[in-house]
């Protein structure tokens, strides 16, 4: 399974970015998909998540984003977005995007329980 991230940039406080992440793997709709961020000096931490089939394509958010993000899922495409409003400078860091099949709805968040990763898009927020 191999994951690439994008649509990482520059942002002024307020603005909007759209992440994406494709996955080449068979039987896309069966993985959940989620993101993770990482800012310098901190532990990688959980942003939100797409649930599989198995799961009835749920969605989960951290606290931090809920009413700002929103992650959706093209099966078609192979493809997770994460649509990112109203960031803040405290949205700066690393984002990662990881893939599994086999997760229970309790492990969503929890960066440990995926077993594929993709290589992190910078998301930059100025004030």
């Amino acid at each position: 399974v191999q994951l690439q991230a994008s649509g990482g940039g520059l942002v002024q406080a307020g603005g909007s970015l759209r992440l994406s992440c494709a996955a080449s793997v068979q039987a896309f709709r069966s993985y959940t998909v989620g993101w993770f961020r990482q800012a310098p000096g901190k532990e990688r931490e959980f942003v939100a998540t797409a649930t599989g089939a198995r799961h009835g394509y749920r969605t989960y958010y951290t606290d931090l984003v809920k009413g700002r993000f929103t992650i959706s899922r093209d099966n078609a495409k192979n493809t997770v977005f994460l649509q990112m409003n109203s960031l803040k400078p405290d949205d700066t860091a690393v984002y990662y995007c990881a893939a599994d099949s086999s997760l229970i709805l309790s492990s969503v968040s929890v960066p440990k329980d995926y077993d594929y990763w993709g290589q992190g898009t910078q998301v930059t927020v100025s004030s």
